[in-house]
């Protein structure tokens, strides 16, 4: 069974978008490489044919779990939040305190992750111990290189 993700209405659409890029172009090109191969005679013996029937299960297969992250994707009702505590779409400003560096992320589902524009995964270590946190609470996380410390300075939306 799938779990439920929630999304903004930017990455929702976003998905949608890759999802219709699939099924159009995706598809298409898979055709095109297809019949290409079958021009080119006895199939049984045909690289070729055989690389493009692989592509199309591929894609076949990543259309099939977009549709099903998109099935059950839900989208995020930012009036209903509580702005005390860190949750999915808060920007929060942090303190490391075993380098004394701050830095500011923003929660957000896992397909809308992006360490480079500041956006977290809800799911990732550091995005698990920071949710339900309030600011002036210390959280400390586990991660692969060992614990970590960090003080919450503010939460914003």
């Amino acid at each position: 069974m799938a779990s439920v993700s929630y999304y903004t209405p930017e990455g929702l659409q976003k998905l949608k978008e890759e999802l219709h890029e699939l099924k159009t172009k995706g598809r298409a090109e898979v055709a095109r490489q297809l019949a290409e191969a079958r021009d080119k005679g006895d199939l049984s013996e045909n690289a070729e044919y055989d690389a493009a029937k692989d592509a199309q299960g591929h894609l076949e297969l990543k259309i099939s779990k977009l549709e099903e992250v998109i099935g059950n994707a839900r989208l995020i009702d930012e009036s209903n939040l509580d702005l005390t505590k860190a949750l999915i779409l808060s920007k929060v400003k942090l303190k490391n305190l075993g380098n004394n560096m701050e830095m500011l992320y923003t929660l957000v589902a896992e397909e809308e992750a992006n360490l480079a524009a500041g956006k977290i995964s809800v799911k990732s270590p550091i995005g698990k111990g920071l949710l339900g946190k309030s600011v002036g609470e210390i959280a400390e996380i586990t991660v692969p290189a060992g614990k970590l410390r960090f003080e919450i300075l503010e939460i914003s939306r």
